[in-house]
């Protein structure tokens, strides 16, 4: 079982991720550990030594569930999936998500207030380009996503992830039982 989740910042990737593989006793891959060094987000690896990763990864586990994208340092990275899974989910309720999530890691200070008197800060500001962004190499972007959707030689499956992880978790063995039967 080879599963990637894709899918903007907030919509449930890394939680629906860890949550598969419980279930299924299998790896799971958070993709933001092969880029960042630490949990506040401020220093990244080298590509070199994100691949190094990657490739212990891949080398030591058959099966996994990997939460996010490779694609921008690693084109070819989780290509030979068995299901691809794009998650989305209305914007004001994923920003909520986003919200809450900058203050439980980093506290009220986390966040600013704008103009408009909305609690921001640089990287929310990031997460509203995710729809305008336009080319294929801006990593977290739906230009990114599109594109490995376009392009994807495994089964593709697109959730709105405003359900239980039960539910979601249902749908997808689901998925990939049908296209084991398949094939």
């Amino acid at each position: 079982m080879k599963i990637q989740i894709i899918g903007a910042a907030g919509t449930g990737k890394s939680t629906l991720g860890e949550f598969i593989a419980k279930k299924e006793q299998i790896k799971w891959i958070d993709t933001d550990s092969y880029i960042w060094k630490d949990n506040r987000f401020t220093e990244s690896y080298a590509i070199d030594e994100r691949l190094t990763m990657y490739q212990y990864d891949r080398k030591t586990n058959k099966d996994f569930v990997a939460s996010g994208s490779v694609f921008a340092w690693n084109p070819n990275g989780f290509t030979d999936r068995d299901l691809l899974i794009f998650l989305y989910l209305d914007e004001e309720l994923r920003f909520k998500r986003l919200e809450k999530r900058e203050i439980e890691r980093g506290g009220k200070s986390a966040l600013n207030l704008d103009e408009q008197g909305n609690q921001t800060n640089d990287f929310l500001e990031w997460c509203k380009t995710y729809h305008t962004a336009k080319n294929p190499s801006d990593i977290g972007t739906y230009a990114e996503h599109s594109y490995q959707l376009e392009h994807s030689i495994s089964p593709i499956l697109k959730l709105n992830s405003n359900q239980s992880l039960a539910s979601l978790y249902h749908t997808i063995i689901s998925t990939l039982k049908k296209e084991q039967n398949n094939h």
